[in-house]
């Protein structure tokens, strides 16, 4: 069975790419608030894990889901335009 395996680990240089996207979607884009959400969440997770501290992949994966889709979604709606 392949639950409970994921696709991706959690790894500051994927917490740290995310972030950088999220960082980049325009102001004006229906996505933007909730970009900055995600992108508040995982910084806090990124220092947690730059810092040798644990980190929770299950908190921290649906964020990474997230992220995924708002990038996504916020991808589309500038091809629209």
């Amino acid at each position: 069975s392949r639950r409970g395996r994921h696709l991706f680990s959690v790894t500051l240089s994927l917490l740290r790419l995310l972030i950088t996207r999220l960082e980049r979607i325009t102001p004006d884009s229906v996505w933007a608030h909730r970009a900055s959400g995600l992108r508040g969440a995982l910084l806090a997770y990124a220092k947690r894990l730059a810092s040798g501290a644990p980190v929770d992949e299950a908190r921290v994966r649906p964020l990474i889901q997230a992220a995924f889709i708002v990038l996504e979604q916020a991808a589309r709606e500038k091809q629209k335009r």
